[in-house]
């Protein structure tokens, strides 16, 4: 299975610059079907897409700018790669009066993308993905030469984040499981499975620290604090804090058997230590399951890619 990386992969490695640094390179790129990267500066009237490729300006017509189910292009879709990294393949190097130019495709990357890799990968496999747009219910990632994946908001991770700009940014690039394929091809994607379990992320908490966390919802019983991605707290109420607020906790206890960690919120707000990034814990190609509880835990948060 051939792999292709999101748009945005190619774009500054030394082979790619070297592939478009003459017209031999060109030529040669375009005789061997090379997928080259390159930031269209110019979408004109006919919404036509024009690159520059150092020695010469490259055209990706219209109907070659993207793959779509039924063949019709959005021309807000055209209109928005511009300035941002596309893959191409060169078409043919043609003569007008203002000398060579390069007929480009999009389209024919992203249908060899489909067609070699996405529809060979099934539920569990791990792949490189590229945020580039949040919703209210999840964020869209490119998963190779810019075709789009969903990642529901409840997939993202373990806590209970009111929207994926809470742990996610555009043009970010992550690591993501396949979850499910519908019946049109199209991909869903999961993440929390990638940023450890229970006990993995507990492992870096000790009764009587006091840690940065990230107030998530406050409920009736208590505040949920953010300690990881993957890992949350319960402190009891206290006034004056809100969603979204950053927070200094005081670890009560640890407890595996009933998956809680108990906190005290010590301070709201002011200068805090940063929240830790994402964190992997897994760093194969594929999983058939994922066990978030720990073994003592009668509760059991289980996802299995079948």
């Amino acid at each position: 299975m051939k792999k292709f990386q999101p748009e945005g992969s190619l774009i500054g490695t030394e082979e790619n610059k070297m592939r478009i640094s003459s017209l031999k390179a060109l030529t040669q790129a375009a005789i061997d079907g090379e997928i080259l990267e390159a930031q269209p500066f110019l979408c004109d009237a006919a919404r036509n897409l024009h690159v520059s490729l150092g020695c010469m300006t490259g055209i990706i017509p219209r109907d070659e700018c993207a793959a779509t189910a039924d063949g019709e292009i959005r021309d807000s879709a055209v209109m928005s790669r511009v300035d941002r990294p596309v893959m191409f393949r060169i078409l043919e190097i043609e003569d007008s009066a203002a000398g060579k130019f390069a007929v480009l495709s999009r389209r024919r990357v992203q249908e060899a993308c489909v067609n070699d890799y996405i529809n060979e990968l099934r539920p569990g496999d791990v792949i490189s993905a590229k945020v580039t747009h949040l919703d209210d219910y999840g964020a869209f990632c490119d998963v190779g030469a810019g075709v789009s994946a969903l990642m529901p908001i409840d997939c993202i991770c373990v806590s209970r984040i009111p929207h994926p700009s809470a742990a996610l940014r555009c043009g970010q690039f992550v690591r993501a499981a396949v979850k499910s394929r519908d019946e049109q091809g199209r991909l869903t994607l999961t993440m929390k499975e990638l940023l450890g379990t229970w006990e993995e992320n507990a492992a870096f908490f000790r009764v009587g620290d006091t840690v940065p966390g990230i107030v998530r919802s406050i409920e009736r019983y208590g505040i949920f604090v953010e300690l990881t991605p993957n890992l949350a707290g319960l402190s009891e109420y206290v006034p004056g804090v809100a969603p979204g607020d950053r927070t200094a906790v005081f670890i009560k206890s640890v407890n595996p058997s009933k998956m809680k960690v108990k906190l005290i919120i010590t301070e709201n707000g002011g200068d805090l230590p940063p929240l830790p990034g994402l964190r992997y814990f897994f760093s194969g190609d594929h999983m058939d399951r994922f066990d978030y509880s720990p073994k003592e835990c009668e509760r059991k948060i289980v996802t299995e890619f079948i």
